[in-house]
């Protein structure tokens, strides 16, 4: 079985359960986006690759964003699971967010987000469903795996954070205005560095990308 996740968001009716699946080392990624590209029903997820993904609360703010407007009839993507997936990036540009943050062929670690948008759909189908399609090694959804999974400069680049929460050459941190502030670990997040110094990095990039996910969505 998937090591499978059920959430109910706060402000999103009860019935509309978030179900998340995280895998490492995942062989099959390109059977995957092929079953998403040829729009087949039984693979309606939010298929993620995970190095682009933050934190537990960045991808949940986009879960958040996409199941409000499917529950306000404001999609702009396909269904609501393309919509996630949309909802991470930091423009409207929907088929750019979809090749930066969705899966693509050489993608290993992997989200897998399916939203109950009927009866039919319950954690245990989902579940099933999961651990028939995807080969590859279920993990549990937590900041520490996403850490470790996640690319700290691709991220970076893809929201144009550069600078921003990283640690310079000599160990030092830089804040947005350019300015030094004590000392860290090289790129934190890329290089899996632990303790107090490489969370602040990690926090002071969630907050940035957090706040451009917002502005995009009150464009």
């Amino acid at each position: 079985m998937a090591f499978l996740q059920s959430l109910n968001l706060a402000h999103i009716p009860p019935d509309l359960a978030v179900h998340i699946a995280l895998y490492a080392d995942v062989q099959n990624a390109p059977f995957l986006r092929d079953q998403l590209l040829q729009g087949s029903p039984a693979f309606e997820y939010a298929l993620i690759d995970a190095t682009v993904i933050l934190s537990t609360t960045h991808v949940l703010a986009a879960v958040f964003r996409a199941a409000n407007d499917h529950l306000n009839g404001r999609l702009r993507s396909r269904n609501v699971h393309s919509e996630i997936v949309f909802s991470l990036g930091a423009n409207n540009n929907i088929a750019q967010s979809l090749r930066t943050f969705g899966i693509t062929a050489t993608t290993t670690d992997l989200l897998a987000i399916k939203l109950s948008t009927n009866p039919s759909i319950t954690a245990s189908t989902v579940s099933e469903h999961l651990a028939a399609s995807v080969n590859g090694t279920p993990v549990e959804f937590s900041d520490a795996t996403l850490a470790k999974m996640a690319d700290g400069g691709k991220i970076r680049k893809l929201y144009k954070l550069s600078g921003v929460g990283e640690a310079d050459s000599k160990g030092k941190r830089r804040r947005k205005d350019g300015s030094e502030e004590g000392s860290g670990g090289v790129d934190g997040i890329k290089a899996g560095s632990t303790g107090y110094d490489a969370e602040r990095e990690r926090k002071e990039l969630e907050v940035a990308i957090l706040g451009l996910m917002a502005l995009r969505g009150a464009v």
